[in-house]
């Protein structure tokens, strides 16, 4: 029995990190921490950019409950702590892997849901202001469609004039864009 209820805890914050990744990316990335996260609507220079940081932020909590929750009995904080670092993971591999191959590789995803992600965090990042973006969750998207209409609409914020982004929008959807 012991077993599920753990199994739950996990997935339950596992879950709840897209709605923490909503908030933190709409209001305090976009918010407050702009000095962070700009570097990330910016063209890299090096490895990493300032906004990594917010990976460390993410990793601290699930670390110390990964300690504490191991330290005692492996209960629910343990378990928390887990599903955290799997969004972290999971996160990583979606966003830096897929979205902005910070890893080189040559896999271009058939997936109808990856795909839809890739969109909407692409759409995401047309605009170069922290105002008038769309798309602030990561592994739940609304269609393309409604993220348009809603760029559309939003009416604020420098929308990116390059070829590329152009192309972007307007969804082109063959290997010579997935191979970018």
């Amino acid at each position: 029995m012991q077993i599920w209820i753990n199994a739950g805890v996990f997935l339950l914050a596992l879950a709840t990190m897209e709605g923490v990744a909503y908030v933190g990316h709409r209001w305090v990335m976009h918010g407050f921490l702009w000095s962070l996260h700009k570097s990330h609507h910016e063209p890299r220079r090096g490895v990493f950019e300032r906004n990594d940081w917010f990976a460390v932020m993410g990793a601290v909590p699930a670390m110390v409950l990964i300690i504490w929750g191991s330290l005692n009995g492996f209960g629910p904080a343990y378990w928390i702590g887990m599903g955290i670092t799997a969004y972290g993971a999971i996160y990583f591999g979606f966003h830096d892997l897929l979205v902005h191959r910070r890893v080189r590789h040559g896999w271009n995803p058939d997936s109808v849901y990856l795909k839809r992600i890739i969109q909407a965090h692409r759409l995401h990042h047309v605009v170069e202001s922290r105002q008038g973006t769309v798309s602030f969750g990561f592994l739940i998207a609304p269609p393309v469609r409604i993220l348009k209409a809603q760029l559309a609409a939003n009416g604020t914020g420098k929308i990116r004039s390059s070829a590329k982004v152009r192309a972007e929008m307007d969804m082109i959807d063959n290997a010579e864009h997935w191979a970018r």
